[in-house]
């Protein structure tokens, strides 16, 4: 086991805090990926509990897009096939009060191999009204609002 994998739960709190402190704002992206059934994949990260729309932190110099398909090919394997339909931006206030999560949707896509192995504990794809205990907040609330049994909130 790599130095890295070992250390990454320890430095990783430390890392975010000094970041959040520097700073005002950070901006994130999600992907809601759909297979042929209407499953949806969802990850388990081995950092922070529960099941997750795959995704991560957009980079300097890095585009919404160019973030979104980096993320779902390192945590998803998947690659979409077209643009991905940016759903909406929400602010994301559990995480950090500057937090903001770009949720994109994605119904095409190809496999690829999975380059984020030591950040996933697990993936799985999931029909929307059977999803696995764990899932969070954010992810039930999107789910609920597409469906149309939930009014859209800004929040994550």
């Amino acid at each position: 086991m790599s130095l890295r994998i070992l250390a990454e739960p320890l430095a990783r709190p430390l890392v975010q805090r000094w970041w959040r402190m520097r700073r005002g704002m950070t901006l994130g992206v999600r992907g809601l990926v759909e297979n042929e059934r209407g499953e949806i994949l969802l990850v388990r990260h081995t950092y922070v509990a529960g099941w997750h729309f795959p995704g991560g932190g957009v980079e300097r110099g890095e585009t919404l897009e160019q973030a979104i398909i980096k993320e779902l090919a390192e945590e998803g394997g998947v690659v979409p096939s077209g643009p991905p339909e940016l759903l909406g931006i929400y602010l994301n206030e559990r995480v950090f009060r500057g937090d903001h999560v770009a949720l994109f949707r994605v119904r095409g896509w190809t496999p690829c191999d999975m380059t984020a192995h030591h950040e996933i504990a697990e993936t799985g794809w999931f029909a929307p009204d059977a999803l696995p205990e764990g899932t969070v907040g954010g992810v039930r609330r999107r789910l609920a609002e597409l469906k149309g049994s939930a009014k859209p909130d800004g929040h994550w």
